[in-house]
């Protein structure tokens, strides 16, 4: 046997691609936000990301996840995170970017150049993109001058590792901790106690799950006076002291390996009230609500990269005496999970667009779309990485490849933040403010017009307000925005597609759009280098 001539029929790494100029999508909503790749640097982030070193580094960043040391040698509490050096490097190509700042300006257009720069981050690595995600979303709630060194250090586009007292540092991440052992998502259950003292406060309590715990600070709800109040708890004191927060364990996810999340105690922990007594849950709320947003793009970029692989491997593998995707029922799973990727980036962008914008009725589409997106993109990804590994045979179940990281990592959107059902229940509060039903009716009614299908799903959908909320109903908002978008942005055939197939019933239980003619050409566009 010829094993030199076997191998040569094995498909070859996917390297050196260019994560924007290859993508129409993003080319598309950058130019109509009449932005360039080049004038954001996002031109350069892409072909950066897509090269051979930095996938590399995701995968190295990934393979060893971070440690914790308790204790020193000589018995002193230390509560050490330790990571590998691919993580740091991650972290700074991510925070040189600006993908931790929460614009100051309000522009639209400085949010969808972030959110772009994001998107394509999480396609390579999505570990990083957890704590990048929650200084953003934390910012707004410390832009009051008790705060400034803070507020500062917030919109600094560079990376410092340094555990240093925040006097020190030239940058800082923030983090969050709400969720308790009792309590979950109720966040009204919390238990934690903050107790005043002089200035401060000292807080007492344990949160089951504490995000990046290696950040400067934390976001923490805690209950003052019987009032939920939210809390800004510093890891370090100003003396250079350890704060009292330890650190019980880290836990052991299925996914997200580079990224630490921690079960944490506090005894005594220094902290600050930020915003009014009980306020806390509204506040954390609204840095969630934030979160939520880039979990939509987190999961659609996923997806993303699920569907290249996916392209780029049968592109070069042969079987059955055809390349495979030119093999039919091929081509019928691509093609879908073609347009499940990009239904998926527009209502992500979409969602950016509402979030740059100020005005009532934009804040009340999002109000609601914002978790019905998360509560469907988010598990819609799952299913994709699971199909774009099969695309892959065998090859894809091995762990040598990136589709086993992909798959592992696709739930935690689904999860964090809010399960579907959490979601759900969110978007059935806001559907019960008579403005924000207001504005979601408006902008369906002005988005659908014109074409007979759209608005027949419109009305069904608005005409059933005891299921409005359910997962059926949500399920069925996010497929109209998005067969909405497709319909403004997509290519006229693709868009009929969609349209045709995902508002007749919904996604079928497969992937698969079979006897399209046009699939190698739709393919092509999804994916230029497919003609290289």
């Amino acid at each position: 046997m010829n094993l030199d001539r076997e191998r040569r029929s094995q498909v070859p790494d996917l390297v050196d691609d260019d994560l924007l100029l290859d993508d129409p999508v993003l080319l598309d909503w950058l130019q109509r936000s009449l932005l360039t790749g080049e004038q954001h640097g996002l031109e350069g982030y892409g072909r950066t990301l897509g090269s051979a070193q930095w996938r590399a580094q995701a995968a190295l960043a990934n393979a060893q996840p971070p440690s914790c040391r308790l204790w020193s040698a000589q018995g002193e509490r230390i509560d050490q995170l330790e990571f590998h050096p691919a993580w740091h490097a991650l972290m700074a190509l991510g925070m040189e970017r600006g993908l931790h700042v929460w614009p100051q300006t309000g522009s639209a257009g400085l949010h969808l150049a972030r959110a772009v720069g994001f998107y394509m981050h999480g396609q390579i690595e999505a570990g990083t993109l957890c704590p990048m995600t929650m200084t953003r979303a934390a910012a707004p709630l410390l832009q009051g001058d008790d705060f400034g060194q803070w507020r500062n250090r917030l919109a600094r586009c560079e990376y410092d590792a340094a555990s240093v007292p925040v006097s020190s540092k030239r940058s800082v991440v923030v983090g969050m901790g709400m969720t308790e052992m009792q309590g979950g998502s109720d966040l009204r259950g919390c238990t934690t106690q903050a107790q005043p003292e002089a200035a401060a406060f000292r807080v007492f309590g344990h949160k089951w799950f504490f995000s990046v715990p290696q950040a400067d600070a934390h976001l923490v709800l805690a209950r003052d006076q019987e009032q939920l109040s939210c809390f800004l708890v510093p890891r370090l004191l100003a003396s250079g002291e350890r704060n009292g927060v330890r650190i019980r364990r880290l836990k052991d996810k299925l996914g997200n390996r580079s990224n630490a999340s921690a079960e944490v105690e506090f005894d005594g922990a220094v902290g600050w009230r930020v915003g009014q007594p009980g306020r806390g849950i509204a506040m954390l709320a609204g840095m969630a609500a934030r979160t939520r947003v880039d979990c939509v793009l987190g999961s659609a970029a996923l997806m993303r990269q699920a569907l290249v692989q996916s392209l780029h491997y049968c592109r070069h593998r042969r079987a059955f005496g055809k390349v495979l995707i030119d093999q039919p029922l091929m081509q019928a799973v691509l093609l879908d999970m073609a347009l499940e990727s990009e239904a998926a980036a527009h209502l992500g962008f979409f969602l950016v667009q509402l979030q740059g914008r100020d005005d009532a009725s934009a804040q009340g589409v999002l109000r609601v779309l914002a978790p019905v997106a998360k509560f469907w993109v988010c598990r819609r990804a799952v299913a994709l990485c699971a199909e774009a590994m099969e695309t892959w045979g065998g090859n894809g179940y091995i762990e040598d490849g990136p589709m086993p990281r992909l798959l592992r990592e696709a739930p935690v959107n689904s999860i964090w933040e809010g399960s579907g059902n959490v979601m759900c229940l969110d978007a059935q509060r806001a559907l019960a403010q008579a403005q924000v039903h207001a504005a979601l009716q408006d902008d369906l009614s002005r988005r659908c017009a014109g074409d007979t299908r759209l608005e027949a799903a419109a009305r069904a959908l608005m005409g059933v307000s005891e299921l409005a909320g359910g997962r059926a109903w949500a399920q069925s908002l996010a497929l109209l925005y998005q067969a909405c978008l497709m319909r403004e942005l997509a290519p006229a055939g693709l868009a009929d597609l969609f349209i045709d197939d995902r508002l007749s019933g919904g996604p079928r239980a497969v992937f698969g759009l079979e006897g399209v003619s046009a699939a190698r050409d739709y393919l092509l566009r999804s994916w230029p280098r497919l003609q290289a």
